[in-house]
């Protein structure tokens, strides 16, 4: 598989520009009971090496999850000068049950933090539909001292929700950053953050919402 990210189950579309749903068509509470197939298209960046990436889906269609085992930004110490931001671009091919379209409500990113005094750290994501020259980023940034877990959540209101258009196959892109600036942490310590433990149990949840197409 593409960058040794593995096939799951379901996937949805967020924040992107894509063609708006009447309001007369009903919103469900909850999903469609056919399974939404995803597959990889790509998977690339300095921040899922091959093999360290794999995506699975809940079995309700309520959500999938990314989970990566080698996602680590870092500056000062013996850290490589070019480590201190790293990134990862998820290439998705989507396809729901006929008759449905689908958004992502939020996106809840997990990992842990090691920042000295005076060093800062940020991480952010994008969003976009193949082919749409609109690009939506959400930025979180953290600020040293900082030891400890840390989440971050983007989210959209429900009337703000972007569906995916209906009857047409365009792939879906999540692209992911960390990025860590030493400020004015003392020289030669480290600072450091990570979307992964060291068990490789720590996931993004991205939540799904579900939408009846318009009839043909």
């Amino acid at each position: 598989m593409a960058g040794g990210l593995f096939m799951g189950g379901a996937i949805a579309a967020l924040f992107a520009t894509a063609l708006p749903l009447s309001n007369s068509n009903p919103v469900f509470d909850n999903p469609p009971p056919d399974k939404i197939v995803i597959s990889v298209a790509t998977v690339n960046g300095s921040g899922c090496p091959q093999g360290t990436a794999a995506v699975a889906v809940s079995p309700d269609n309520t959500a999938f999850t990314v989970t990566y085992s080698d996602y680590l930004a870092q500056v000062g110490g013996n850290a490589d000068p070019t480590a201190f931001r790293k990134n990862c671009q998820l290439n998705l091919n989507v396809h729901v049950p006929q008759g449905f379209t689908y958004a992502i409500a939020s996106a809840d990113y997990r990992g842990f933090a090691s920042l000295q005094a005076g060093a800062s750290s940020t991480e952010k994501a994008s969003y976009y539909f193949q082919g749409s020259p609109n690009t939506a980023s959400i930025t979180h940034p953290f600020r040293g001292p900082y030891g400890d877990d840390w989440q971050a959540t983007d989210t959209t209101d429900w009337a703000q929700l972007v569906w995916a258009p209906c009857g047409v196959q365009r792939n879906f892109n999540i692209n992911t950053e960390l990025r860590v600036n030493a400020g004015t942490s003392a020289p030669g310590s480290s600072s450091f953050m990570t979307m992964d433990s060291t068990d490789g149990d720590i996931s993004t949840v991205y939540h799904l919402a579900w939408k009846e197409c318009p009839a043909a």
